[in-house]
């Protein structure tokens, strides 16, 4: 069902209510957290009420579809920031930089070395966590915990990318808590103070862990569909 202006607003509200009350109970100052509504697979006009509703950061996994759907969104609501939350090859590194406003999967070399040509040569420099495997699953992106540390120091002193936190999607079927943890001691290691964790399921236990950001979609646009 396409929601409405009262019905996003009242599904931004919850969220929102629950942030708070999370941010009150663990001790987070006001604020300290952003929440990244994701739109992937949403079509646009079921993004509209969102916007319409006042929310500001949206995620997207894929660049063809944000491209196809965000610039004219953007022309009409030109305030928000677009957060890429999902994996990125280097051949979409251009299309990258021109549609995000915050790239959060940094998580090998020959990616940071690509963003960093593509950002100098446009001028862009955005802001860009980076992606740990905190779980150490062979089957998802991210760089090894072991080697996170020396990783972020490259990615700064070597390409001179703004990285300003990490980013983790912890193992299904296994408590969130001790790998948000995890994330939290990395970052402090590493210098950083942005974290971007916890999804739908499980954002309250990333906001009692540090977490700065949430990227919550079912929550809000409800489920997708399963692939076939």
């Amino acid at each position: 069902m396409v929601a409405t202006a009262e019905s996003a607003r009242l599904a931004l509200d919850y969220i929102r209510t629950r942030m708070e009350k999370a941010r009150r109970r663990f001790g987070s100052p006001p604020d300290a957290v952003d929440l990244i509504a994701v739109s992937k697979t949403v079509p646009s006009e079921e993004i509209v009420p969102f916007l319409e509703a006042g929310q500001k950061h949206f995620g997207e996994n894929r660049v063809q579809e944000a491209k196809d759907k965000w610039p004219a969104l953007r022309d009409r609501y030109p305030d928000i920031q677009l957060h890429l939350i999902g994996p990125l090859q280097t051949n979409k590194v251009r299309d990258a930089v021109q549609v995000f406003d915050v790239i959060e999967t940094v998580d090998r070399e020959k990616l940071a070395a690509t963003l960093a040509g593509e950002m100098q040569r446009s001028g862009r420099h955005l802001p860009c966590f980076v992606q740990v495997n905190i779980g150490g699953e062979a089957q998802k992106a991210g760089i090894a915990v072991e080697q996170t540390q020396s990783f972020v120091d490259r990615c700064r002193n070597t390409h001179c990318l703004n990285v300003v936190g990490l980013m983790c999607i912890p193992p299904d079927g296994e408590p969130a808590g001790p790998y948000f943890a995890q994330l939290a001691e990395l970052a402090d290691n590493c210098g950083l103070d942005r974290l971007s964790m916890g999804m739908s399921g499980d954002f309250e236990v990333a906001i009692a862990m540090g977490a700065t950001q949430v990227r919550v979609g079912s929550a809000l646009f409800g489920r997708r569909p399963s692939k076939v």
